[in-house]
């Protein structure tokens, strides 16, 4: 029986970035140079294939420090930033850690302690919970910053100096939401002061650009990513705003819902920041079981940024 046709508009950027691609790096190379175990705080990115790959190899995850014993090997922080407090109980247990923080989160924990030294309270932008927030409110003593998760916040929030703020954001939320957030708070407090440059980080802002450029091309859009990664889920946010309501955010091949392809013919796939290409591959080798599959991909530019992995590794 004829396979009816389906093209696959694919979306680029689309996957890995260069901080994850550098956090990933830096647990392989531990492992091979220091051998099995090296323990990672938190996961390292959010994403199941990698998080279980690593494992594989002979990473342990763990959510707090204490959970790790006094065995000499390398400890691991994500990603997503931690607080100043968990170096410090790192140090003060004489671990070996290494710092797998993406330097554009490192960026915005600078802003945030530059802005504090200058007097002013910090407003972040963020999602309450999500691991690089309770990282960068960790940079600061409690109370230093506040935390802004909506527009609508903005207009009922309680400062102590309105002439004396600054704001800065995370790195991985959806663009256009968080621009309509500053302007709500230039609007209200018209002194604050903002980043020398946008905290969001140019794979955000690149990948969301992208899932633009095909949402309305398409009659259904997937996003590879994990449920609890927040740029995956601004991804499929972005694409529903943009001209295809049909989108969902998936893990991987088995989680299609394939009920979702009726009168479907154009397919329009990307991937979250923390998601590898192989899982790309897998739901198109998935599609082709079923469709006559034509492959597209719309580029809207070329990403070459590279993250240097720490010296002692690197060695």
């Amino acid at each position: 029986m004829t396979k009816p046709p389906l093209t696959i508009l694919l979306a680029a950027p689309r996957g890995f970035c260069a901080g994850v691609d550098r956090a990933i790096q830096i647990v392989e190379l531990a492992l091979g140079k220091y051998g099995a175990p090296v323990y990672v705080r938190h996961e390292i990115v959010h994403n199941k294939f990698v998080v279980d790959g690593l494992k594989a190899k002979g990473a342990i995850f763990v959510e707090e420090l204490d959970e790790i014993p006094d065995d000499g090997q390398p400890v691991v922080f994500s990603a997503h930033g931690v607080p100043k407090a968990v170096p410090e109980a790192a140090a003060l247990r004489e671990m070996f850690f290494l710092d797998a923080t993406c330097p554009l989160v490192s960026k915005v924990h600078r802003e945030a302690e530059r802005h504090f030294k200058n007097g002013k309270q910090i407003i972040l932008i963020g999602h309450r919970g999500h691991p690089e927030v309770i990282g960068t409110m960790g940079q600061l003593p409690e109370g230093a910053v506040i935390l802004v998760e909506t527009i609508d916040e903005v207009a009922t929030m309680n400062v102590a100096d309105p002439d004396n703020l600054a704001w800065c954001s995370q790195t991985t939320l959806s663009v256009d939401d968080t621009a309509a957030i500053v302007v709500a708070l230039q609007e209200r407090f018209t002194k604050i002061e903002g980043p020398h440059k946008e905290d969001i980080c140019y794979a955000t802002t690149n990948r969301q650009a992208a899932v633009k450029a095909i949402a309305d091309k398409s009659d259904a859009l997937l996003v590879i990513g994990a449920p609890n990664s927040s740029n995956s889920n601004r991804l499929a946010e972005v694409a529903k705003i943009s001209g295809c309501e049909k989108a969902a955010l998936i893990q991987r091949a088995a989680d299609i819902d394939w009920g979702m392809f009726d009168g479907v013919e154009t397919l329009g796939l990307t991937a979250g920041a923390s998601a590898p290409d192989v899982l790309i591959e897998e739901v198109i080798e998935a599609c082709r079981v079923r469709y006559e599959v034509t492959v597209e991909e719309l580029r809207i530019t070329e990403e070459n940024v590279v993250f240097k992995v720490p010296r002692i590794l690197a060695a």
